[in-house]
């Protein structure tokens, strides 16, 4: 019995020290960056080194090559609307971010592939979204920890990217297309409910045996605003019809539908019209 016991105490040890992870800080931490400009949102994830003592920029970092801007993987840029970088278009997506530090001025890159750790082993021109030339702004201070943030957003439509590490910072123009989303939301609304929106109220109501008849009204709406190529809101309308006792009616609409399926090639609606017009036919 001791035999047993003082085995399973040196198995439970062992476990106990095969499942122990030591931990501890790392060198340069993750950091994340994400803010609203106007109705685009924008993130940043990247990593922070310090300069603890070193010579960076032409040294540490050199002169006229890419760099991953910052350390471990590659930053990720992640933009949920199109934007404008220095004026350039970037669309909607997800980029790693990489620089080319020089003395007066830095090439700040957006890249397609976001998988990298460190930087790409050979550059790709064709995955390369967007490449900007900015000036370097030298600092009074040094900046110890490696920085990126997102400032100056006055009136939703712009903001500035700035990196900055050392005794070195570059401003980047950030352009967010807010008056154009703001006004296709508006006139979207002030237009009114589009004929999706009728069929898919007077779905709604179909199925939750609600007020049939205003699912009547809204899917024939639907129908004038889609045209007759609209075979699948026909069919609706024809079971809504048939759900009100409009029998005549609804065999009308179940042709309706029926001829404008066959013109799609759509054999299943075809069917389906044709057992529904067989039935409410007896």
């Amino acid at each position: 019995m001791k035999k047993v016991l003082l085995t399973a105490l040196l198995f439970a040890g062992f476990s106990m020290a095969t499942n122990a992870q030591v931990k501890s800080p790392q060198p340069s931490p993750a950091a994340s960056v994400s803010q609203t400009v106007g109705l685009t949102d924008i993130k940043i994830d990247y990593s922070r080194p310090g300069v603890k003592g070193r010579d960076i920029f032409g040294d540490l970092v050199p002169y006229g090559k890419v760099w991953r801007t910052g350390a471990n993987k590659a930053v990720q840029f992640s933009t949920s609307t199109k934007i404008t970088i220095e004026g350039k278009d970037v669309p909607a997506g997800n980029y790693a971010l990489f620089t080319i530090p020089n003395e007066g001025k830095w090439n700040v890159m957006l890249y397609e592939e976001t998988e990298i750790w460190g930087t790409p082993e050979k550059w790709i021109d064709s995955l390369e979204v967007m490449n900007v030339e900015v000036p370097v702004k030298k600092l009074k201070e040094s900046i110890e920890s490696f920085t990126i943030s997102i400032d100056n957003i006055v009136d939703g439509n712009t903001a500035d990217l700035n990196i900055a590490w050392a005794m070195s910072e570059i401003t980047v123009k950030i352009g967010a297309p807010t008056n154009e989303i703001a006004q296709e939301s508006i006139d979207k609304t002030m237009a009114g409910p589009s004929a999706n929106d009728y069929y898919r109220s007077a779905t709604f109501y179909l199925d939750q045996k609600k007020d049939l008849k205003q699912a009547h009204s809204w899917i024939k709406k639907a129908v004038e605003m889609r045209g007759e190529e609209a075979f699948w809101m026909l069919r609706r309308q024809s079971l809504i019809e048939a759900e009100l006792g409009m029998t005549k009616e609804a065999i009308a609409t179940a042709k309706r539908s029926m001829a404008s399926a066959e013109k799609a090639g759509n054999e299943d609606y075809v069917k389906m019209n044709k057992d529904s017009i067989s039935e409410w036919s007896k």
